[in-house]
């Protein structure tokens, strides 16, 4: 854990137990499932049965108030689908692959035409691998891409989607020379890995990458490495992977201290800057860049959320909402094929609580993003959020 100077300690402290569990989903890979593109036919005419894995009976702190808030939005969604039929059976898995991989087997068993879930990837790779003879797919609540492919298909917000994002914009704003730093751990490395690809496709250099061991030591010592080598190689803005619960507030602080003011040069986040709230009073996120879904719809979930349940909901909840969204709109096609990979991976894509969205045919996904900015520690938003596919922001 880090241990933060004055100006960042009380609003980590804060930040930490928010985010502790939002990158949860995001554990060591184990390699993608196989099968599953044909899926289970269904009878559009009749009631289909879904089964939605989620982590009741998990010890993890935070698990059982995700898991409540994962169950509610996928039954707000049933709600919201009108005279299409969902058979929804809620499978507990207590956050592990063995009881998520049994939950699965049970939920085929009783007839489940495709399962939504579960939250964690080495979960998600033992539920894929299990039922993939049974031709089933699965929506899994993970951002992790490496699990991706076969019947598996990822519904969390992945770092390649973000920093495409992000990348495209910077270079509209002939931001071009991007220096990157990154956290020497599974997450910082794939955060890396997303950022030197999507420069490569949207016309921008990587003109450096600086890794630090995840500490404050590691933080401290990376300071004066990064502000000579953006120094040295012109660039004109910093992508960092860091998010509030690790380095950000050390970052934020600490960079425009030894010369790099955020008037000089861009900062960017691969992670979001606006959650928790306290994040936005950093002194150095003022003025940088980072993505956010559509904040319209993201705020009439959040509202109808509180309003039927009683309290706000988690941040991934509605993935549990986008799962069904999708398994209804298909559904309503009438095909008994629906659930199929070809149905799955429609190019029109979906609408979800955050935005459109669309699965691809690799298994990872992609989202409609605005892109934001910090100003007097409010969000502005500085592009907003696609509608649809093909246009700007894709």
């Amino acid at each position: 854990m880090f241990a933060v100077l004055p100006i960042a300690r009380k609003l980590l402290a804060r930040i930490i137990a928010v985010l502790s569990i939002l990158w949860i989903a995001a554990c060591e890979p184990m390699g993608p499932g196989s099968g599953g593109g044909q899926g289970q036919p269904i009878d559009p005419s009749g009631p289909v049965a879904v089964a939605l894995l989620v982590p009741h009976g998990s010890s993890a702190p935070g698990e059982a108030a995700l898991a409540r808030d994962l169950e509610a939005a996928a039954r707000m969604a049933v709600a919201d689908l009108g005279g299409i039929k969902i058979d929804l059976r809620v499978y507990g898995t207590a956050g592990q692959p063995g009881q998520a991989q049994k939950a699965a087997l049970n939920a085929v068993a009783d007839g489940a035409k495709i399962i939504i879930g579960p939250l964690h990837a080495e979960s998600a790779n033992a539920v894929a691998v299990a039922v993939a003879p049974s031709n089933v797919n699965v929506l899994a609540f993970s951002n992790n891409p490496t699990i991706a492919g076969g019947n598996l298909f990822i519904l969390g917000q992945t770092f390649d989607n973000t920093a495409e994002r992000l990348t495209r914009f910077a270079v509209r704003q002939n931001k071009k020379r991007i220096l990157t730093v990154y956290s020497n751990n599974l997450a910082g490395q794939l955060g890396q890995q997303a950022i030197a690809s999507a420069a490569s496709r949207a016309g921008a250099q990587i003109v450096g990458n600086i890794g630090y061991d995840f500490s404050q030591e590691g933080v401290v010592a990376a300071v004066p490495q990064i502000t000579s080598t953006a120094d040295s190689t012109a660039a004109d803005a910093i992508f960092l992977t860091a998010n509030s619960a690790g380095a950000l507030p050390l970052f934020s602080q600490m960079l425009p201290e030894n010369g790099l003011s955020p008037a000089s040069i861009q900062y960017i986040g691969l992670a979001r800057w606006d959650t928790p709230a306290q994040t936005l009073d950093l002194p150095g996120v003022q003025g940088g860049w980072f993505a956010v879904p559509d904040t319209g719809k993201a705020a009439r979930f959040q509202a109808r959320f509180q309003q039927t349940n009683g309290n706000r909901p988690h941040p991934i909840a509605g993935l549990g909402y986008d799962g069904i969204a999708a398994i209804g709109a298909l559904i309503k096609t009438g095909k008994r094929d629906a659930l199929s990979k070809s149905g799955l991976t429609q190019s029109a894509g979906f609408q979800g609580v955050d935005g459109v969205f669309r699965l691809r045919s690799d298994g990872t996904n992609q989202r409609g993003l605005a892109v934001a900015t910090v100003r007097n520690s409010k969000v502005v938003i500085l592009d907003p959020a696609p509608q649809g596919f093909g246009g700007a922001g894709f």
